[in-house]
């Protein structure tokens, strides 16, 4: 294959050497249209004018990018054809680089672009080409993990094109703001860089006051745009602070909170009731003599019936049901005069009416959050070990889809009830009964003892645990002794009581699990405070406590979650985020095991456009 590839590209060479020297014709690289890259670096290689080859190279760049043939695009872009090129030639060889650096989702390459450009590079365009031009800029900047530069873009952009979507712009400025740290905010508000500009620097600032109530940050906006009249964002403020401004004004304040209060499930409606009441309580933006929260008992009732009720009552917003069944009975509708809160989800490929939001303490979430962990740590084939039943059927799904997408593979999947032999599940998930069923096969085949070793199999990179604390903590010792200690363990919130006992869980040392911040977070003043007056809200029920709680704060800004895209609210289970069906999902907090309690760990960050470069650079070793 090689060999032919390689005659192949002669064959064009010689094509383009005999059109330009054979004397019965000479190339026209203004109609010249190559076939591949390689034919049209060949063709450029040939011609004296560098000029003139390079604008070849670049129109055969503009061609394959409308074709979307973007790897080609960048092997002409990137040739070495291109050194020392003019200024015009310079200009047009960045934005046809950016064009498919973006395309292609090229960190490194869009890094490179952004160190030889400034935010104003965009303006050496004619005015057709400047909105283009200046989208791509800022999608490039972006994609270097270089914020700022982007939102600056964006900002010149809107001065410039007065034709542009106004609050497209003012959208994905703010965006980009929110995405700059602090750190980068204070070393450039103070240089003077333009009056829209600076405007925009302040208003990021003052909304990353900590702990401001949605009241203080709508009047924290109300303020800036007085005292800014003239700026473009005070007449059209971004999407995110028009909604935040007009939140206060239009939250719900008839609440019906409907949760089971008897039979099964009464423990946990209980608990997400008390954590609901305990938050509305410690909310200083509550006006509590406009809002009205009633309980509802769900336990002996039909939910549809209690919906038509409550809905004939003017309720603004309805917390609940808890029940999976119960929910599922709102699928039927398509679209709900009340708004609800689901404390739970649909089941998989049912399509959620509209005014449906669905929230819970969702096993898949945990499932994503470890096949994403994985993936950041390197880990790309993985043992899992996860309990038979409908509940792990549905955590498996989760996990391997996720994993599927980073690019990774579960070599084994051992499904297992608590009263399996934990040891021959071991066994049989680290290959220990395939490597002894071949000893014994060579024996029976040999006719003579033979001595043997067991060995575990040596493909996997890391174990994924989904096991309940008394069984974890069988597992993991397991491990070691079938020559697994080595591998790294991977679990659910699921593997911790959420109680300290370190004289238990020192069997499960070295475990990786992930965990609301209502379990892990070291400094979390509402925990402490409930823990004061209701020191009995611990473990699992106290999962679902920070889960009620959450269910206020969530209901303050649905709205906000739903029609600003990157929209997030920091809680007691985790960063909440809601997808398009109105489902919202949560990213947790992580720990490891040491001496039987749990460690936090930091957040992975994923590696900058300039740190993959400095690590491609560094010089291998052969």
């Amino acid at each position: 294959m090689t060999r032919y590839r390689l005659n192949l590209r002669i064959t064009a060479l010689m094509m383009a050497l005999a059109l330009l020297f054979a004397g019965c014709a000479s190339v026209n690289l203004e109609s010249h249209v190559a076939e591949s890259a390689n034919e049209a670096l060949d063709v450029a290689a040939i011609v004296s004018d560098r000029r003139e080859a390079q604008a070849y190279l670049l129109r055969a760049a503009d061609r394959f990018q409308s074709q979307n043939q973007h790897r080609d695009a960048r092997t002409l872009l990137q040739s070495d054809q291109f050194d020392s090129p003019d200024d015009e030639t310079a200009n047009q060889l960045a934005l046809l680089s950016m064009a498919s650096a973006t395309a292609l989702d090229d960190a490194r390459w869009a890094a490179e672009v952004a160190s030889r450009i400034e935010p104003d590079f965009f303006l050496n365009f004619e005015p057709g080409l400047i909105n283009r031009a200046g989208r791509l800029q800022e999608q490039t900047y972006v994609l270097a993990d270089d914020n700022l530069a982007a939102a600056v873009t964006l900002i010149l952009l809107a001065e410039a094109d007065t034709d542009a979507d106004t609050q497209s712009l003012h959208d994905a400025i703010w965006q980009n703001l929110k995405k700059t740290s602090d750190s980068e905010l204070a070393d450039v508000e103070g240089r003077a860089i333009g009056y829209q500009a600076q405007g925009w620097l302040e208003l990021a600032g003052i909304l990353r006051e900590p702990d401001a109530s949605l009241d203080e940050q709508g009047r924290m906006i109300r303020s800036w745009q007085n005292n800014w009249p003239d700026h473009p964002a005070a007449s059209m403020p971004p999407a995110e602070l028009q909604l935040i401004a007009s939140l206060a004004e239009t939250r719900p304040e008839r609440i019906t909170l409907a949760v089971p209060l008897s039979g099964p499930l009464s423990s946990a409606g209980a608990a997400i009731r008390d954590g609901f009441f305990a938050a509305y309580y410690e909310d200083d933006s509550a006006d509590r003599s406009k809002i009205s929260v009633r309980v509802v008992d769900t336990s002996d009732r039909s939910f549809p019936q209690l919906y038509r009720e409550l809905a004939d009552e003017n309720q603004d917003l309805i917390v609940g049901p808890l029940e999976k069944d119960a929910l599922a009975t709102l699928s039927d509708m398509e679209s709900l005069p009340v708004p609800v809160l689901g404390l739970n989800y649909l089941p998989s490929n049912t399509e959620a009416p509209s005014g449906l939001y669905q929230f819970g303490l969702s096993a898949e979430d945990e499932a994503r959050q470890i096949a994403d962990r994985l993936a950041a740590e390197g880990i790309n084939q993985i043992l899992v070990l996860i309990p038979a039943g409908e509940w792990g059927d549905r955590l498996e799904g989760a996990l391997l889809q996720r994993l599927e997408q980073k690019e990774g593979v579960a070599l084994d999947i051992e499904r297992y009830f608590r009263e399996d032999n934990l040891r021959a599940v071991t066994a049989d998930l680290l290959g220990i009964t395939v490597s002894r069923n071949r000893a014994i096969d060579v024996e029976r085949t040999a006719g003579i003892d033979v001595e043997f070793e067991p060995r575990r199999r040596q493909d996997a990179d890391g174990i994924v645990m989904v096991a309940e604390p008394t069984v974890a903590r069988q597992f993991k010792p397991l491990f070691a002794f079938y020559f697994g200690g080595d591998l790294p363990v991977y679990s659910p919130s699921m593997v911790y009581e959420g109680n300290p006992d370190p004289s238990r869980d020192r069997d499960l040392n070295d475990v990786i699990f992930t965990d609301t911040p209502w379990i892990l977070e070291e400094d979390n003043q509402f925990r402490a405070v409930v823990k004061d007056v209701m020191p009995d809200i611990k473990g699992q029920l106290g999962r679902l406590f920070a889960m009620g709680a959450d269910a206020w704060q969530l209901s303050k800004r649905l709205p906000l979650l739903q029609h600003v895209d990157g929209a997030t609210i920091d809680g007691q289970t985790g960063e909440m985020a809601m997808t398009p069906d109105g489902s919202i999902h949560r990213e947790q907090l992580w720990a490891r095991f040491r001496n039987g309690t749990p460690e936090r760990l930091p957040e992975l960050e994923e590696p900058t456009a300039s740190e993959v470069q400095e690590i491609d650079e560094l010089p291998r070793q052969e």
